[in-house]
């Protein structure tokens, strides 16, 4: 019998999304085959202070409030968690080794680049994207520059900065009203889980919403609002990824808000979507595309507007850790397509230790050729 993986399960942390994290990250861990992994929880507080889980004791809200403080190494040749203790080191003090990393935490400090670049240092494997795709997958201004330079199509928009709207508010609620028009949609840049986002219809709302998006972020999106049908593809693979069947939402508030995300019951999911052969073709394509265009990694789930009068696709944006529950769009689009979810969640390990092995075929050091 070979070996058993210590898979390390991070969640919580600082940002917005921190429950959505927890719920994620409990799921996987209930569906993980434990003749394969020793599962370590490490838990980030809404602070930042990281905790272990025992063997004994891995519920999540336990870990959080009880786990042993630890400290993230990032010496390669070192241990990986080191203990936080006023005491000299003992070997029952030592924190669990881990071979792997699934970083289940979304929104900032976690799905932005910031988790992923302290890995990277560490030199251990995790899932998902790396640090250019995360940073570039987090904020949407930079998302969407590189959707549009892939030659994707995308929603027009315009970028206004925190310090642009406290200090000149008028001029810049003139140049949304001017570039962009009424209905408009107003978000932070670098969040997720529609978290401090506002749908604006006359000029007089649209100070509320700025004020809310600059509460989130320093980058401010105002992006023109599409009469659209939201579908979404998942995307799995390192370098020749593959897309799964679409879906669609259908959300129960006006559009697919926090409340209609987690709160309130009635938003549908359609699996698959009812497209045509051509659109799901194009949907599919469209998300491979844009999964390349970020140079993402792992998994990713990428999100669509279809324009009702038009029947244009949009691409609207893409998710690098997307919600991961039994019923979250992204397990259940490739569940539809002949992956269920514990081969997926096998799959994305095995995915993290390839993308591994072949980071480690690259020179650090220069060597003159001969």
């Amino acid at each position: 019998m070979s070996k058993k993986l210590r898979l390390g399960i991070l969640f919580g942390g600082r940002s917005g999304e921190h429950e959505v994290s927890l719920t994620s990250a409990a799921s996987v861990m209930k569906a993980l085959d434990r003749a394969k992994y020793d599962v370590v929880p490490i838990g980030i507080t809404r602070e930042g202070k990281w905790l272990v889980g025992s063997a004994a004791d891995q519920s999540l809200p336990g870990v959080l409030k009880d786990g042993k403080p630890v400290t993230p190494a990032v010496d390669p040749s070192g241990p990986k968690l080191i203990p936080l203790s006023d005491r000299s080191l003992r070997k029952s003090d030592a924190a669990p080794a881990v071979d792997v990393i699934f970083p289940v935490l979304h929104g900032t400090f976690g799905e932005d680049g910031t988790v992923q670049g302290l890995l990277e240092l560490a030199d251990i494997p995790y899932v998902g994207a790396g640090v250019l795709g995360s940073a570039a997958g987090m904020d949407k201004d930079v998302m969407k520059r590189l959707f549009r330079d892939a030659g994707l199509p995308v929603v027009p928009w315009i970028l206004v900065l925190r310090s642009e709207w406290e200090r000149s508010p008028a001029a810049a609620a003139k140049r949304a009203r001017k570039e962009i028009g009424f209905p408009l949609f107003v978000k932070p840049a670098n969040l997720g889980s529609s978290v401090g986002i506002s749908k604006v219809g006359t000029p007089r709302e649209l100070a509320m919403a700025m004020n809310l998006a600059a509460g989130y972020d320093r980058k401010i999106l105002v992006e023109k609002a599409v009469d659209a049908r939201e579908i979404e593809c998942s995307v799995l693979g390192n370098d020749r990824p593959e897309a799964s069947v679409p879906g669609e939402i259908v959300p129960v508030n006006e559009f697919y808000d926090y409340e209609a995300k987690y709160e309130k019951e009635g938003s549908e999911l359609i699996i698959p979507a009812r497209l045509a052969a051509q659109q799901t073709r194009q949907a599919q394509e469209y998300a491979v595309r844009a999964f390349h265009a970020v140079d993402c990694a792992g998994m990713a789930r990428v999100d669509f507007l279809l324009d009702r009068k038009s029947g244009k696709l949009y691409v609207n944006e893409i998710n690098t850790i997307p919600g991961f529950t039994p019923i979250s769009m992204y397990p259940k689009l490739w569940e539809a397509s002949g992956l269920p979810y514990l081969k997926l969640i096998d799959r994305l390990i095995a995915l993290a230790l390839e993308r591994q092995r072949d980071k480690r075929r690259t020179r650090y050091g220069y060597r003159a050729p001969r």
